[in-house]
């Protein structure tokens, strides 16, 4: 997979193995989605959710982020994941990598991010509750954007507690909703 956009353009990463498939995010997509919040995240906070490769968490480094964070499930992932994010090292920006499932992370973080990333494997079926975990636990700063990857076929609600769809967009069969306070 390739860097879309910012600092870090063009450069490319691994894709690991591990026992669950990796589905990457769409470069179309991803491009689409930096383009859209890329102007508002020099020197924000980032958290990506269900990272894979660790690519969602290198293009907000690429775009100007300077607090990432990024949670996979799968350990197997992590030699990957490390190469992978390493890159950002020359920009001054070290990604704090956990590898633990999302919903006990969500329940242990102490902190805050402006941008929420979260790209769930399709047959995933505990979104809603994901994003009720983040409004709950007040996790997105008070003028944050929780962004979420997830087929068409499954819809999300316009209101999850204290979270409102802002924007979504359309990329296929899937769908990226925009969620605010």
């Amino acid at each position: 997979m390739r860097i879309t956009g910012g600092l870090l353009k063009g450069r490319t990463t691994e894709v690991p193995g591990g026992k669950m498939a990796i589905r990457p995010a769409m470069d179309r997509m991803r491009e689409s989605v930096f383009d859209i919040i890329g102007p508002s995240l020099p020197e924000k906070s980032f958290l990506d959710l269900f990272s894979g490769s660790g690519t969602i968490a290198i293009e907000a480094v690429s775009h100007g982020a300077k607090k990432v964070s990024l949670c996979e499930m799968d350990r197997a992932k992590a030699k990957t994941v490390f190469k992978n994010v390493s890159m950002t090292e020359e920009l001054g920006v070290r990604i704090d990598c956990h590898f633990m499932a999302v919903e006990l992370f969500l329940k242990r973080c102490k902190g805050k991010y402006d941008f929420i990333f979260m790209d769930p494997p399709f047959p995933y079926r505990f979104r809603e509750q994901l994003i009720q975990t983040v409004s709950e636990r007040d996790i997105l700063t008070e003028c944050g954007t929780l962004l979420i990857h997830y087929p068409h076929e499954d819809p999300l609600p316009a209101q999850i507690g204290k979270l409102m769809r802002s924007d979504q967009r359309i990329y296929g069969r899937s769908i990226v909703d925009f969620f605010k306070k």
